[in-house]
């Protein structure tokens, strides 16, 4: 009867994980998919059961109590492995299939991921994609996410990392604006304009240059530069300097379209800006043995649709 009795309680004990992971019953519940009410449910009969308490409340935050995380660490790596060979059995079937969550910069998920997901979607109908638009630095193992494509230099070392494509950072400003404040002819010259900036830190905003000399021995200078607005979106950016604002550093990702369309141009195109953004795109998900068939198929469609270039 106790072993039946116990038996009962596997959910249970992953529900317990989970909170452990979230932090809150909130959270938790919407990772889970079920209501606060059920949540809180559940957590309750498992303490019944273990006639101890598993987790402390407060009006402002939520901890497991020894016996909870003790509870939590002996029966993680069993869920963990539960859920791998779930995933290796579904995808014993011919097409991937099932929800993938992803993250992605707002900018870049706007302006080229977007496409290539409905294009995705298209050839493969079983799959479903979630898509959070955030830049702020998700924790993808706490937060749920399958992919989360980044613009970094270093992905971090716990997770596994595509590279999708190359990108460059690119100086540019309408034709009007140069014509009416006149065109910089080296990176000193930028002190006397109004700079669009991506705001990095409280100091006095500065961007860095490398010229490129046949000989080798590459020049690098650093200026310090002044502007009217600054913005931590690239399409922000670009519609300032749209506008005539300014003359804006932006991701080639953010600029080629106008650029093409001779709606902006390019300023000291001899001179490669450096360190304002990452020079590759990443997909990266936290480590684990097995790679779901749907991930793997959708890095492969993104990278096969960003060698197109942007």
């Amino acid at each position: 009867m106790e072993d039946q009795k116990i038996n009962t309680l596997w959910t249970h004990l992953h529900w317990l994980s989970v909170l452990a992971q979230q932090g809150s019953y909130t959270a938790a519940a919407a990772r889970l998919g079920v209501s606060k009410a059920a949540m809180s449910q559940r957590i309750a009969e498992l303490e019944r059961a273990a006639k101890v308490t598993l987790v402390q409340r407060t009006t402002r935050s939520l901890r497991l109590t020894e016996a909870g995380q003790k509870l939590v660490d002996d029966t993680r790596a069993s869920f963990e492995q539960i859920e791998q060979s779930f995933a290796q059995v579904r995808d014993l079937a011919e097409q991937p299939s099932g929800l993938l969550r992803v993250t992605a910069p707002v900018a870049f998920a706007r302006q080229q991921l977007v496409p290539l997901l409905t294009d995705f979607l298209k050839n493969y109908p079983d799959v479903r994609i979630e898509l959070d638009m955030s830049d702020r630095l998700s924790a993808l193992a706490t937060e749920g996410y399958d992919l989360a494509i980044r613009h970094t230099t270093r992905p971090p070392d716990t997770h596994v990392a595509w590279s999708l494509c190359g990108t460059e950072s690119l100086l540019v400003a309408t034709r009007a604006y140069l014509r009416k404040q006149g065109e910089p002819q080296s990176p000193a010259d930028l002190q006397a304009h109004n700079c669009l900036h991506y705001p990095r830190s409280q100091d006095t905003p500065a961007w860095t240059f490398e010229l490129r000399q046949p000989s080798g021995g590459d020049e690098r200078i650093t200026v310090p530069v002044m502007g009217h607005f600054a913005a931590n979106n690239s399409e922000a950016l670009r519609e300032a300097a749209l506008a005539g604002a300014g003359i804006a550093l932006l991701p080639d990702f953010s600029a080629q379209a106008a650029l093409r369309q001779g709606k902006l141009v390019r300023v000291l195109p001899d001179w490669k800006p450096v360190g304002a953004f990452a020079e590759t795109i990443y997909a990266i998900r936290p480590y684990a043995p097995h790679v779901p068939r749907a991930v793997a198929a959708l890095v492969a469609h993104l990278r096969e649709g960003l060698a197109l270039g942007f």
